[in-house]
């Protein structure tokens, strides 16, 4: 059973407090230079709930690149564009593997294992970016993102983006390993440069789990997509929204999350609340260090979980 609302406010606290004084805090992820200048030593905390409350602690106003955060919006975006046909051309398995693997894109033939690794969200992108603009479809995700959160001050960083243009070296190797197969129907150089200013897209704490309200299924909460379509993109995000740490995650956690290389995961309790933690350092598995550590703590404070 879930602690009453009241009581969300000094748990929040709490945990920044506790991720305040820890040591160990990962590490930053040196291979996007602009990811690389963050200063490690901040944690933020936003709990936001189906009365309209917004639980907020430490850094939780400072904006981060959200990276694989994005992953979720523009898989919502593709279903709502293609729907179930965008199965035909990445799967729904967890992949077991680094997020920008190759490995099992050349064992099956060009087909990523789900939207979240790397080779299936420049799927996913692919897809919603046939038939417009690099810029048009930037604009409609942000438009989505910004509908989401309410908050019309969520933009790109174009630095983080021209950034990861210069660095994406394995990402286009990705992208050219699925043109060969016909699995991209876009210019691979229009399709990446579509993808990393999606993941360039800037939000704080606050605000990604404002915009992350959408996934929570309850009443006061906006309904932005489908019970139906919530609930798998949820059971994604579970099995797959941490790569090959997601088994660590739920077995610690046991909540729907999705991770992203700048420190910040976003978290939803079905019918209960939309949460995002952040803080840049990393663990073994390319996941924030903290937010993971806090997220099991605020489960466990709670008692939050998908399985009772």
């Amino acid at each position: 059973m879930g602690k009453r609302s009241a009581d969300l406010g000094q748990i929040v606290s709490d945990i920044a407090a506790q991720m305040r004084d820890q040591e160990d805090r990962g590490a930053v992820a040196n291979y996007i230079p602009e990811l690389a200048a963050i200063d490690p030593n901040q944690f933020g905390i936003a709990v936001a709930t189906p009365d309209g409350k917004l639980y907020t602690a430490g850094d939780a106003g400072v904006p981060f690149s959200i990276q694989s955060v994005s992953k979720v919006y523009a898989l919502a975006f593709a279903l709502g564009s293609v729907g179930d046909q965008l199965w035909q051309r990445v799967g729904v398995e967890s992949s077991g593997l680094a997020f920008d693997s190759i490995l099992l894109l050349e064992q099956e033939k060009g087909k990523p294992r789900n939207p979240f690794i790397n080779a299936g969200a420049i799927v996913t992108t692919d897809t919603i970016l046939h038939g417009s603009s690099p810029k048009e479809l930037l604009g409609a995700l942000l438009r989505f993102i910004r509908e989401a959160a309410d908050d019309n001050s969520i933009h790109i960083n174009e630095a983080v983006a021209k950034s990861e243009i210069a660095t994406g070296n394995r990402n286009f190797a990705l992208a050219y390993y699925l043109r060969s197969h016909g699995n991209l129907l876009c210019a691979p150089e229009l399709t990446l440069g579509t993808y990393f200013h999606q993941c360039a897209i800037e939000m704080s704490c606050a605000q990604l789990a404002l915009a992350g309200r959408f996934l929570v299924s309850a009443e006061g909460m906006p309904q932005l997509v489908s019970h139906e379509r919530a609930r798998r993109i949820n059971a994604l995000m579970m099995t797959c929204g941490h790569y090959n740490g997601s088994g660590d995650f739920a077995y610690r956690v046991g909540l729907p999350g999705k991770s992203g290389v700048g420190g910040g995961i976003l978290v939803i309790a079905p019918g209960r609340a939309s949460i995002a933690v952040w803080s840049p350092g990393l663990n073994q598995f390319g996941n924030s260090k903290l937010g993971t550590d806090a997220m099991h703590l605020l489960a466990k404070r709670t008692g939050w979980s998908v399985f009772g």
